[in-house]
């Protein structure tokens, strides 16, 4: 009996290594991005890894009750997704956990990362206008959008939407509450209609003349500008792109990121995969994927769409900026009547 104890003792470890091994070759992903080029990013990281890659995707809303919710029992080892304030959301409900790693550290810049969750592409917020209503210098800072001026030629998206809250929250960060809030007035003060629909909607709107200015992220900016369709391209002929704040802060950047789960089952899994998007391949599908830009400055990529718009400064403000204002930003959007 005592002989073959030791061979039992041998057995079920070596059974418990396959069954731990089996285990880490899985990461479960929660995922708010739904761009096609992102499968080629799974697949390549599988490849590289060995690790399988579960996915469950949805809006960003969702996946973060859906998490709140499961509590210890999650599964989920990733939550990617887009916009800061998404981020710091997620943060400030004590949904992540800290990562040490000495690759991303060295890969991913200080402004563009926190201790629990770190920034892999980014894009900016511009401002568009129609040519025919307006000129350039109207429109040279966001503060313009607030000019008594521009009464009834301004139309956004909602102010509860997570790209205005982040800009919201880098005006607080870099010009104060009391100047944040007056601003938001003035630009409620000059809506030409009451917040509706996405960036690409208002572009289309200024265009049309319905407004005459906008604000919009890059990337829809860009998809229009490579659409094949005889409408997209009317529509950028009648409008044209501002990089606002070049004199002073500098255009307000915003980003795709990532972080590691508090209860993520599979935890080497997790730190594989966030190394894994700050690498040069991953980079590329990342920015390319949808007109974006990567976070490794080392790393040059061709979007011609981006590239006719020009070179800009953008604001180095730290994305933990954009976190610790992200609700006061609704704060005070809700204030000035910014809905």
């Amino acid at each position: 009996m005592t002989l073959r104890l030791p061979l039992l003792a041998g057995a079920l470890a070596a059974a418990l290594s396959l069954n731990l091994q089996a285990e880490e070759n899985v990461l479960n992903l929660y995922s708010a991005r739904h761009y096609q080029t992102d499968e080629k990013l799974y697949e390549n990281f599988t490849k590289q890894t060995g690790i399988k890659i579960n996915r469950i995707e949805g809006k960003e809303e969702e996946l973060l009750e859906r998490i709140k919710n499961e509590g210890a029992n999650s599964p989920a080892d990733v939550l990617l997704t887009v916009d800061a304030s998404r981020l710091a959301l997620a943060h400030e409900l004590g949904l992540f956990a800290p990562v040490k790693s000495k690759v991303l550290e060295s890969r991913i810049p200080a402004n563009l990362r926190t201790d629990d969750w770190f920034s892999f592409s980014t894009r900016a917020r511009v401002i568009v206008y129609n040519k025919a209503a307006l000129k350039a210098e109207d429109v040279q800072n966001y503060d313009d959008l607030a000019n008594p001026k521009l009464k009834g030629q301004v139309c956004t998206r909602s102010g509860a939407h997570p790209y205005n809250l982040s800009l919201m929250a880098s005006i607080i960060a870099n010009q104060g509450e009391a100047k944040a809030e007056a601003w938001a007035k003035g630009v409620v003060a000059n809506f030409a209609r009451a917040p509706k629909g996405g960036d690409t909607d208002q572009i289309k709107a200024v265009a049309a003349g319905e407004c005459g200015v906008t604000i919009s992220n890059t990337y829809y900016v860009a998809r229009l500008l490579r659409s094949d369709k005889a409408e997209d391209k009317k529509i950028m002929e009648k409008v044209a792109v501002v990089w606002p704040n070049q004199k002073t802060s500098g255009t307000h950047i915003n980003i795709s990121g990532a972080g590691m789960l508090k209860h993520a089952p599979h935890q080497g899994a997790a730190v594989k995969f966030l190394e894994y998007l700050a690498s040069d391949e991953a980079q590329r599908y990342f920015a390319d994927g949808n007109n974006e830009w990567p976070v490794v400055a080392s790393l040059k990529v061709s979007n011609p769409a981006l590239e006719s718009l020009g070179k800009f400064k953008a604001d180095a403000l730290p994305v933990g900026s954009l976190a610790m204002y992200r609700a006061k930003a609704q704060i005070l959007f809700d204030r000035a009547g910014y809905r």
